[in-house]
């Protein structure tokens, strides 16, 4: 957890619940709350003009979301949707930016927090603007099993699906597909059925 749950219901966080496929905010909407995953994923998106999506991240248990935009005047550049069924923490944001006010400590480990997400970002904007199809996808594994502390060969599953590596990476799930499968024959990962060890 980012934030302890007592601590949100002490300083007034509420929780809700949002079954799979519900929009939690959409992009253009002003932020007024904190959220943090307790149950579920949230999957932050939007859509191009042909209708195709793009991914830009993939949130699970004990993250939070659009916390950035708290400390700003933007509107929202995404949209939050549940891809599971999803309990979350819901903080308004007068609310949010007190508590961090009253707790040096905590709004350092919310700044770290930041710093982690920011970074990500720059990884993956870099790694997507490669023509090479591998490097994307090896830079979206890299990163995710960094972050889940499993550094042996073939110790992380990735826990997204095709799709999901091609909306995260701005690739065709036809080519995520192939280039999955070339990085299996060269030793890069294994595949075990439809799960990917990385």
């Amino acid at each position: 957890m980012i934030i302890d749950e007592n601590l949100l219901l002490e300083n007034g966080a509420v929780y809700e619940d949002y079954p799979a496929k519900e929009i939690i905010y959409e992009m253009g909407s002003i932020p007024h709350y904190y959220f943090q995953i307790v149950k579920g994923t949230v999957e932050l998106n939007n859509y191009h003009e042909d209708g195709k999506e793009f991914t830009f991240n993939i949130l699970s248990e004990g993250q939070s979301f659009g916390e950035s935009l708290l400390f700003g005047n933007k509107n929202y550049p995404t949209n939050a949707i549940a891809k599971t069924n999803c309990r979350i923490l819901k903080l308004s944001k007068a609310n949010f930016l007190s508590m961090l006010s009253a707790n040096t400590e905590l709004m350092f480990k919310i700044f770290r927090y930041l710093s982690d997400r920011l970074f990500y970002k720059y990884i993956m904007l870099f790694n997507n603007s490669s023509i090479d199809s591998a490097s994307k996808i090896r830079s979206l594994m890299n990163y995710y099993k960094e972050s889940s502390l499993k550094h042996s060969p073939y110790s992380y599953q990735v826990p997204f699906t095709r799709q999901q590596i091609a909306n995260l990476t701005g690739l065709r799930v036809e080519t995520v597909i192939r280039t999955i499968k070339k990085m299996a024959d060269e030793d890069l990962l294994k595949l075990e059925g439809r799960h990917i060890l990385y």
